[in-house]
């Protein structure tokens, strides 16, 4: 049913304008009601739930950038009650974006692979299992008796991709109602965050791209004692079809509900995947929000969409350990030169050294903090701030950076994987694991033992 009522809207003026209105109508409300004074908490969870129907409804880069504001805090000035109120409802997002008809999802698939599902697949449901920002997920089996699960883009969403990504206007329009939605927020600068965000989904456009990067994390990970990737379907993946084991788990919001025991478990493995991979494979998946991640009661965690994998070389992985290294040892001098050398420092004009260290070592918190540390959402928030607000309390510094596309590629899954963990409550010794990581030190955890052995049996 909601297929009929929410077509892919077309064109630049057709994406943009309805956004320009809302963002006029939240603000004019909430001048309304300071004015009358009235309760703006009304007004603001009258302007969440049109935020979210509009977003539901444009697909794309905008949806998507609902759906990391979601989880991503902010910043600690924005009122408690007010923040939970969007994220109550942004959250919805992430699980819940409005399906396509059941016959528009079938000529897809009849497209794409050349019969109907009833004729490719042994069982196919029509009533989607997930919604995102770019496609949806149907349970399926195969003639063999395999359980899938069977991506289907939605029609139409790639020409409306493309057009937000050329559509300056679009970006524009959603900074300005972030500022109406919130208008608390003023020092936080996500521009940075958004452009990274449109240009993840261009990259997701294509699901051959993502069978392909699933696969190549699938075969490093198969057999892994806590960590889990589906296997793909390559016969049957394409374009706009890609087709994966099925996998059940707990989806973000029943996971949260669980013990202390398991979220520390599950908050460790998804610091050790992110990581992890980085450091011993020089891949990161670039898109760590909770809608990419099942949880299991036996304690491991499976990992969901790669639709766009960063790649970096052994130099590089070696020049981020090292600013790793000067920064947790507060060498100063050695921090700055690597940073010049990456080309975040102009020597022309530069941060005090002193400056740069304390800006790099908020980030690090969790590394150089007493331990075990525990990730927390005010921590988080903290951390959007020192980097990314050229307001913020290191504007010295921020305001001097240049950042290449690789290390926002790191700052963009940085911020992500610390707002889930700050989500979770996730308690660790931070410390120990890099030390396993960067001085091949011994297992911190237990998780740590497994993980050693693993690799050392491939």
């Amino acid at each position: 049913m909601a297929e009929q009522a929410y077509p892919v809207r077309r064109g630049r003026l057709a994406r943009t304008a309805p956004l320009v209105g809302l963002a006029g109508r939240t603000m004019g409300e909430a001048v309304v009601a300071t004015l009358r004074g009235k309760d703006r908490a009304q007004v603001h969870a009258r302007s969440a739930e049109r935020y979210v129907e509009m977003l539901g409804r444009s697909r794309g880069v905008l949806m998507k950038a609902g759906q990391i504001l979601s989880f991503v805090t902010l910043g600690p000035q924005v009122r408690d009650e007010y923040r939970t109120l969007y994220q109550s409802a942004l959250a919805r997002l992430q699980d819940d974006a409005p399906p396509m008809a059941p016959e528009l999802a079938a000529s897809v698939v009849a497209a794409e692979l050349g019969s109907p599902p009833e004729k490719v697949f042994a069982s196919f449901d029509p009533v989607p299992i997930a919604a995102a920002s770019i496609g949806q997920v149907h349970a399926a089996r195969l003639a063999d008796g395999r359980r899938v699960a069977v991506k289907i883009q939605y029609p139409g969403v790639e020409e409306a991709i493309r057009a937000d990504l050329a559509n300056t206007e679009l970006l524009a329009t959603f900074f300005q109602l972030i500022r109406g939605l919130v208008p608390e927020v003023t020092r936080v600068d996500v521009r940075s965050l958004a452009r990274e965000v449109a240009e993840r989904i261009g990259e997701e456009i294509d699901y051959r791209t993502e069978a392909a990067n699933q696969a190549e994390f699938a075969d490093a990970y198969r057999g892994h004692p806590f960590i889990r990737i589906p296997e793909v379907v390559p016969e049957l993946s394409t374009r706009r079809v890609f087709v994966m084991e099925l996998v059940d788990g707990l989806r973000w919001s029943a996971a949260r509900s669980a013990g202390r025991d398991l979220l520390d478990r599950w908050g460790e493995i998804i610091y050790r995947f992110s990581f992890g991979s980085l450091r011993r494979l020089g891949l990161f998946n670039a898109d760590p929000h909770p809608g990419n991640y099942l949880f299991h009661p036996d304690g491991t965690v499976t990992f969901l969409d790669f639709g766009c994998v960063k790649r970096f070389s052994r130099s590089q992985i070696r020049w981020m350990q090292a600013v790793c290294e000067s920064a947790v040892d507060s060498r100063a001098d050695d921090l700055f030169a690597l940073l010049v050398e990456g080309g975040l420092i102009d020597p022309a004009d530069p941060p005090a050294p002193a400056e740069v260290l304390a800006w790099f070592r908020e980030s690090l918190r969790p590394l150089v903090g007493p331990q075990p540390f525990t990730y927390t959402p005010e921590y988080a928030a903290s951390v959007v701030q020192s980097e990314f607000s050229p307001l913020g309390p290191f504007s010295s510094v921020v305001r001097k950076l240049t950042m290449p596309p690789h290390y926002l590629f790191l700052m963009r899954i940085d911020l992500g994987v610390t707002s889930v963990l700050g989500a979770l409550g996730t308690t660790g010794p931070w410390e120990a694991i890099r030390h396993e990581y960067d001085r091949a030190g011994p297992p911190g955890t237990p998780l740590g033992e497994q993980d050693l052995a693993f690799w050392k049996s491939r």
